[in-house]
């Protein structure tokens, strides 16, 4: 078949761009289920299995393959939206019949699942979610796709992109108010029965009343707290004597104990105040404040006030429920719920001692970005920023259980800043990690040192490669064998469900484009973290604003006569290179409301641009259906390339966004020359 030939057949519909209201709000509602579902299993998923909390974006791939698929089989007779229900009850009963938890350390049962028993294999438990999230995914993408095709194609996007905002919306809003999953559920499983109700029997209807019975049962645990970041255990060992121990995810966070307590059992919480200076004590800031054993440490130190920064409401909550000193209650303590890095940018406060108190999530924010909760807190630019609000003779601290690597990382980044080694105190070892103390002095070595630290110099981590964890800049080879088995299982799974690839052919361009604004997106996700902290409601926000930028591209497309597809193209690699010349550091020291601005502009400004080229194109696209599954199957090549940035830092990410859309540009290019003979 010649290229003239393929495009022949891909003509844009002739039928008027109008159809009934109902069907309107039915595109609108499908396209709300489809994304909050994504939302919800991204973030329920890694709540109940350790595994994902490494593999960052493992089930956002899934979503996009499984959608990509629904997709392609728009057209087919082959009807799986109807088994949705289904593969979504298969997944949510392996999930809590096999999750994975973190149990220790050391030793050979670090990982367990139920009741103590040995967890499933890496292999095995997350090929079987991968699976099973392609195919909800795919009924879902299915139902969409087949009210997709009833519109013209610009009208059936800008509807989707409607229903898919509204999903966000709401996802953010049953956050903002900590709703377990059973709300989740009752939001999806209302929504399969109202969209999908030509389609439910009996058995359907069933699944959809497990999936809603099995989450309720797990969120009337009453040890869990669904905190907009994690699924929060908090209960008392019976041989702990009213301990409060914590588990974020799955994995052990922080136990509550009395300051007495602490002083014989963890004395590394009082190792910085050996090295304080009169004064030091009037106003001190812990970040990473969580159930408030560092807060009672530093008043029981002599401090005159205390600002206290924990992100996560949920873990200051228990703090103010369950800490036996009531530091939260004392007059003295300030409780800002806020990311430690934001909070730095926007208090003009200086403190005679700052602490880093034992930031480590062992999570991430979303499954968009490898970027973890507290990576943008442990920079050498964040350390400097800390360091521009300590008082002259003021004191910095920050403690954990490091790796050898790890350890000598963030004396590096200290020397860097403070030009002087820091003090190093050690406690006790934990699993391969040493408990171990980092104290610095904002001029001059650290008073009553007798341990300067003389280790080996690694490079700090920054702004631009946010990754403190990874020894040396490389993609570990979990992630290479994950990614490549993703792309096989991709072609496989496409090759079996939708036939040949053929039919693609005609949009390889937007195929290309998916990659490249996947990756865009990206980008955007980290930036705004940086420059207004790492917080659910930033990443919301940045979402929305994605979806508003796509919005207007595709209102302005509807509206008006676009230029040659050239001049789009040029346009969008200037604004490209635009937000390359601008790396988000420069933005830090600009007021906040001005900062958010040109942060706007300059991340929406190249998403606008990107899908007035997409618009333009997928208006002429005779089948909106398998075009749209191209572009969407182009989103798992750009979240695989995305782990290139463990290697190149994020702001590289820019440039492969400028090769795809190069490539997207020379495969357009040569459909806009056969066309033109045709």
């Amino acid at each position: 078949m010649q290229l003239s030939d393929v495009l022949s057949q891909d003509r844009a519909p002739t039928a008027p761009d109008w159809r009934p209201a109902a069907s309107r709000w039915r595109l609108v509602l499908l396209s709300f289920l489809m994304l909050f579902t994504e939302l919800a299993l991204i973030r329920w998923t890694a709540a109940n299995n350790v595994y994902l909390a490494y593999i960052t974006n493992f089930v956002l791939l899934a979503s996009f393959l499984g959608i990509g698929v629904g997709f392609l089989l728009g057209s087919s007779g082959r009807d799986v939206s109807r088994w949705a229900p289904l593969a979504l009850a298969v997944l949510v009963a392996f999930v809590l019949v096999f999750p994975v938890k973190a149990y220790s350390l050391a030793g050979p049962h670090q990982l367990q699942g139920r009741n103590g028993a040995d967890a499933l294999p890496q292999w095995l438990s997350l090929s079987i979610i991968f699976v099973l999230v392609t195919a909800v995914m795919a009924g879902l993408g299915q139902a969409v796709a087949r009210t997709f095709a009833r519109f013209q194609p610009l009208e059936a996007y800008r509807l989707d992109i409607v229903g898919s905002i509204g999903g966000i919306a709401v996802f953010s809003l049953l956050s903002f108010l900590r709703l377990p999953p059973v709300v989740w559920g009752l939001v999806v499983g209302i929504g399969m029965i109202v969209a999908l109700r030509g389609n439910l029997r009996w058995l359907q209807g069933a699944a959809v009343l497990a999936v809603i019975a099995l989450l309720a049962v797990e969120s009337t645990s009453a040890l869990d707290h669904w905190s907009p970041y994690y699924k929060i255990t908090a209960f008392q060992p019976q041989d702990t004597h009213g301990v409060l121990v914590v588990s974020a995810n799955n994995i052990p966070h922080q136990a509550v104990y009395p300051v007495d307590t602490l002083r014989k059992i963890l004395p590394f919480y009082f190792f910085p105040y050996r090295h304080l200076r009169p004064g030091d004590l009037d106003d001190v800031l812990v970040i990473g404040a969580g159930t408030g054993n560092d807060v009672a440490t530093a008043l029981s130190q002599g401090a005159r006030h205390v600002d206290a920064v924990e992100i996560d409401p949920v873990l200051a909550q228990l703090g103010r429920d369950h800490n036996a000193d009531r530091p939260y209650q004392d007059p003295r303590v300030s409780v800002h719920i806020n990311d430690g890095r934001a909070y730095l940018q926007q208090t003009g406060k200086h403190y005679g001692l700052i602490l880093f108190a034992l930031p480590d999530s062992l999570t991430v924010l979303g499954g968009e970005s490898n970027l973890r909760l507290e990576n943008y807190l442990l920079t050498v630019q964040a350390v400097r920023s800390a360091q521009a609000h300590l008082t002259p003779n003021g004191t910095f601290a920050m403690y954990n259980y490091y790796q050898p690597f790890l350890l000598d990382r963030y004396a590096s980044t200290l020397e860097a800043v403070y030009s002087d080694p820091p003090c190093v105190e050690v406690g006790a070892p934990l699993g391969g990690r040493q408990q171990a103390v980092l104290t610095a002095e904002a001029r001059g070595p650290t008073p009553n040192c007798a341990t300067p630290w003389h280790g080996r110099q690694l490079t700090p981590a920054s702004d631009d490669h946010p990754f403190p964890y990874l020894a040396t800049p490389s993609i570990p080879s979990l992630y290479l064998w994950t990614m490549g088995l993703i792309l096989l299982a991709s072609l496989l799974i496409v090759r079996v469900t939708a036939g040949r690839f053929r039919p693609m052919a005609r949009y390889v361009d937007l195929f290309w484009m998916g990659g490249a604004f996947l990756l865009l997106e990206t980008k955007n996700v980290v930036q705004f973290a940086l420059l207004f902290g790492t917080t659910w409601f930033v990443n919301s926000l940045v979402f929305a604003g994605v979806l508003l930028s796509v919005l207007a591209a595709v209102e302005v497309a509807r509206r008006i006569e676009l230029p040659r597809p050239t001049l789009l193209y040029a346009g969008l690699l200037v604004a490209l290179a635009i937000s390359w010349a601008v790396p988000p550091s420069a933005l830090l020291g600009l007021a906040p409301a001005l900062r958010f601005v040109v942060a706007a502009v300059l991340a929406f400004a190249p998403i606008f641009l990107a899908n007035l080229v997409f618009a333009q194109r997928f208006r002429e696209v005779g089948s909106s259906t398998t075009a749209f599954g191209a572009n969407l199957l182009g989103a798992i090549v750009g979240g695989i390339l995305e782990y290139l940035s463990l290697v190149t830092g994020y702001r590289f990410l820019l440039v492969l966004v400028a090769v795809l859309y190069g490539l997207a540009f020379a495969f357009g290019r040569r459909l806009w020359t056969a066309r033109a003979g045709a």
